[in-house]
């Protein structure tokens, strides 16, 4: 009986030691912030002006990225026909479905169009995008201070969201593809654990705007739960109240548009395991070093040649650092399969995108979905080059213990610096798929002038839609 007594027990310590050894390494994905300066009262004055001096420069040069027509004379895409339209038909309703999910921050914002010249609104959706944006890096700046404690290096990275080669494609200075930059910063903030009520409140708002606006924020689930297990304290939990609540918001537009059939699950192509793998093979593995240089690539090992080059380099950098880094491993684990799973949902469920060989140097469908996984295989690399700085003595002290860190820190800066500056400003889809907004304002207010019944019919996307005159007249 002793024998199978004490068996017992070893098993129930080998049970507890492996649950342990489990939360401990979930517990790396949620490092303490260091500790903050103190609150001063001038010095948190200078550094708030700070801050906002960082999301004003931010916001200039995404705006400043896109050539031809300026971005603040143009409306894009769903801003213009979907956003702007029923602002205009149906004030302050801003919980109306969209491919089967709300957007409601893009929704919110195009409100306030109705207290504006209607000559302004494409200025409104514009600054309004690149604030957003610049907001998400400058939280990213302060959200990654766990994971990243080199200063610069954190500041690399909330630089690679406003400087994201991309960009320029889709999501750059709009509202519609605002939610993309904030999913990129509720990633970070799921593994924030802030030290003030200011943080903790930041982090849930951030969370709650992403989730309420794109559905996608679902998949962030995995993450929440870690989260969940590992910190018990109620007080770690203000960005988990946040997702909660902004997913809880979509649950009527979910399920009321699969009841009624206009899930967009049921209304584009859907597409299938393989071409989803093959665009997160051609359209994020290989234009993650830079979108200039991914095509340099091809033009002289063709696409999947160039595909293969740069996904055994970053296989050899992941790889290293999953062997050498061990307190990293977690978050380079987290980080890469969270993206590359709603890459694949994105791509299989609009199949369109992985389906049609489209892709251009100035137009790639579907880039929105490129820009969580190309951003995670960035934040991988800074994560890994924190690393080394921190632990083999940093660039200061000179001899051998400072050589690897130098290579790294000067391979990152070449890699990531070069491809912002070669890609800073593009002719993309956004220069020339867009009308001239000052012509069509004119239009409009030409004929609600002369219009008897008070109202204008007006063709989006080749559907007629009624727009009363009460925000149109001069």
């Amino acid at each position: 009986m002793v024998p199978e007594v004490t068996g017992l027990d070893g098993a129930v310590k080998d049970e507890g030691r492996r649950r342990l050894d489990v939360r401990s390494a979930l517990r790396s994905l949620f490092p303490e912030s260091p500790e903050s300066a103190p609150p001063v009262p001038i010095r948190r004055l200078l550094y708030a002006v700070l801050n906002l001096l960082a999301v004003a420069i931010g916001a200039v040069l995404l705006l400043e990225r896109i050539p031809g027509i300026p971005p603040w004379d143009t409306i894009y895409n769903d801003d213009y026909w979907q956003f702007l339209r029923q602002a205009l038909q149906q004030p302050w309703h801003v919980f109306i479905p969209y491919g089967g999910y709300y957007q409601l921050l893009p929704r919110v914002i195009a409100q306030f169009t109705q207290y504006l010249p209607l000559a302004q609104a494409s200025r409104l959706f514009a600054v309004c995008g690149a604030l957003i944006a610049s907001g998400c890096g400058v939280f990213i700046f302060h959200a990654s201070a766990g994971h990243v404690r080199t200063v610069w290096l954190r500041a690399m990275l909330g630089a690679a969201v406003v400087l994201m080669p991309i960009a320029v494609m889709e999501i750059a200075d709009n509202t519609v593809c605002a939610p993309w930059y904030l999913m990129l910063a509720t990633f970070w903030a799921l593994l924030w654990r802030p030290r003030t009520r200011t943080g903790m409140a930041a982090a849930a708002l951030v969370a709650f705007a992403a989730a309420s606006s794109e559905i996608n924020c679902v998949l962030f689930a995995p993450l929440v739960a870690a989260r969940l297990f590992v910190l018990r304290r109620p007080r770690e939990h203000a960005v988990t109240a946040g997702w909660l609540a902004g997913c809880l918001v979509q649950v009527p537009a979910v399920l009321s548009s699969f009841v009624t059939g206009q899930s967009r699950i049921g209304q584009t192509q859907t597409g299938s395991l393989n071409h989803s793998l093959a665009f997160y093979a051609h359209e994020v593995v290989l234009p993650a070093p830079g979108w200039h240089l991914a095509w340099w690539l091809q033009s002289f090992a063709g696409k999947n040649g160039a595909t293969a080059i740069v996904a055994v380099l970053l296989v050899a950098t992941v790889g290293a650092i999953l062997v050498t880094q061990p307190s990293n491993r977690p978050f380079v684990v987290t980080a890469l399969l969270i993206s590359f799973a709603i890459c694949l949902f994105d791509t299989t469920v609009n199949g369109y995108v992985a389906t049609v060989p489209l892709w251009t140097f100035a137009h790639e469908p579907g880039s929105r979905y490129s820009v969580l996984p190309i951003f995670t295989i960035q934040a991988v690399v800074i994560v890994g080059v924190d690393y080394l700085v921190r632990q083999r003595g940093g660039l200061r002290r000179p001899g051998k213990a400072s050589l690897l860190p130098a290579i790294a820190v000067f391979a990152l800066v070449a890699v990531l610096g070069g491809s912002w500056v070669a890609d800073f400003r593009d002719a993309a889809f956004r220069s020339y798929g867009n009308l001239n907004w000052a012509p069509v304002v004119a239009k409009w207010q030409y004929d609600c002038a002369h219009s008897r019944s008070g109202a204008i019919s007006e063709k989006f996307r080749n559907v007629p839609q009624t727009l009363p005159c009460t925000h149109i007249r001069p």
